[in-house]
C-alpha cells in the first residue's frame, strides 16, 4: 500500500529533518540529536543553503510538527531529550534516496555530479548514473514526486534537481506535472524562503539597535526612539 501524500513541510521543518538524516551519519557518537545540537545543526553556516538563523523554540516547533507527521520521534536519552528521524519508514524510502532528498533538502539545487559528491557521507554513490537512478525513481513516486529536475541553465552540462518538500519551488519551468491555479501569487516554497529572510532580517535589526543602544550608554547620549 503506498504511502499518503504529506503536506507541504516548511523551510525550518525540511531543515531539521535534512540535518537529523545528516547527523546520523556524520556524528553518531552523539545521535539522537539534542534540542541544542538541532539548533547549532540548522545555524550551521557551511553546507547550508539558505542559512538560516533559527531560535531553540523555532527548531522545537518544527521538531513538534514533524513528530505530528511521525517523520521524528523522541529517541533514547539520560537526562536531555533527544531526536531522530523516521523519514525512510514514513517515506517507504531506500537509504540511498533518504540520502540525496536531506543533501537537497540541506544544499538546495544541485546537479546530479554535486549530489554524488555532497552525498558522499551519507551514501557513497559509485556513480552520476546511479545517483540519477534514484532522483528518476523519486520523481516517478506512486504517492507523488518527491524532486523535480530544473530546465538547464545556458552554459551549464547538467540539469540540477529539487526536492519538493516544501511544495514545488518558484521556477518558470519544472520538469513536473503539477496542477497550477490562474491568479496565484505565491507558493509555499516562496513564502518559507520570504519567512527566512524577514527572520535574518529583524535579527539584524535586533543586533544593530543593541550595538546603537550600547554607543550611545557609552557616550552618554539619548538614544533615538
Amino acid at each position: 500500500m503506498p504511502p499518503h501524500p504529506l503536506p507541504a513541510l516548511s523551510l525550518l521543518e525540511c531543515r531539521v529533518l535534512g540535518v537529523l538524516i545528516e547527523k546520523q551519519h556524520t556524528v553518531p557518537g552523539t545521535y539522537p540529536l539534542s534540542l541544542n545540537a538541532l539548533v547549532a545543526g540548522c545555524n550551521q553556516k557551511s553546507s547550508r543553503d539558505p542559512v538560516l538563523n533559527a531560535t531553540e523554540s523555532e527548531v522545537q516547533s518544527a521538531v513538534d510538527q514533524l513528530k505530528y507527521l511521525s517523520l521524528a520521534m523522541e529517541g533514547s536519552g539520560n537526562r536531555v531529550t533527544r531526536y531522530e528521524h523516521n523519514s525512510g519508514r514514513v517515506l517507504q524510502l531506500p537509504s540511498q534516496s533518504v540520502a540525496l532528498l536531506a543533501t537537497l533538502m540541506l544544499r538546495g539545487a544541485q546537479t546530479p555530479g554535486e549530489l554524488r559528491i555532497n552525498c558522499e557521507r551519507l551514501y557513497k554513490f559509485s556513480d552520476i548514473s546511479s545517483v540519477e537512478v534514484f532522483l528518476n525513481e523519486l520523481r516517478e513516486r506512486v504517492a507523488g514526486a518527491l524532486v523535480a529536475e530544473l530546465p538547464r541553465t545556458p552554459g551549464s552540462r547538467e540539469n540540477r534537481w529539487v526536492h519538493l518538500l516544501c511544495g514545488v519551488p518558484a521556477t518558470e519551468m519544472v520538469s513536473v506535472a503539477v496542477e497550477t491555479t490562474p491568479g496565484a501569487d505565491v507558493t509555499v516554497s516562496e513564502l518559507a524562503a520570504l519567512k527566512a529572510n524577514v527572520a535574518r532580517l529583524e535579527d539584524e535589526v535586533a543586533q544593530l539597535k543593541a550595538t546603537m543602544s550600547n554607543l550611545c550608554k557609552a557616550l552618554g547620549v539619548a538614544q533615538l526612539q
